[in-house]
């Protein structure tokens, strides 16, 4: 498959290569040089770390942590 540059410096990543990696618009993508070739690869999303902590005193114990330094 050849695609030409666009004047902006874009080329369009066919769309059978975006159905095999379930990229769709907005998604984000990284580039890569490895020597002369240029990769492109669906970013890896971090998982959310929300609530994660959620049911631990972190208070009580940086509470308990201070006083027992005070010491």
């Amino acid at each position: 498959m050849t695609h030409r540059i666009g004047a902006k410096g874009q080329v369009v990543i066919p769309k059978e290569i975006r159905d095999r990696l379930g990229l769709q618009p907005g998604d984000e993508v990284v580039f890569s040089v490895e020597g002369r070739t240029v990769r492109v690869a669906p970013a890896r999303v971090a998982a959310s770390l929300r609530g994660r902590l959620r049911g631990h005193d972190l208070v009580g114990a940086l509470e308990a942590d201070r006083r027992a330094e005070r010491r």
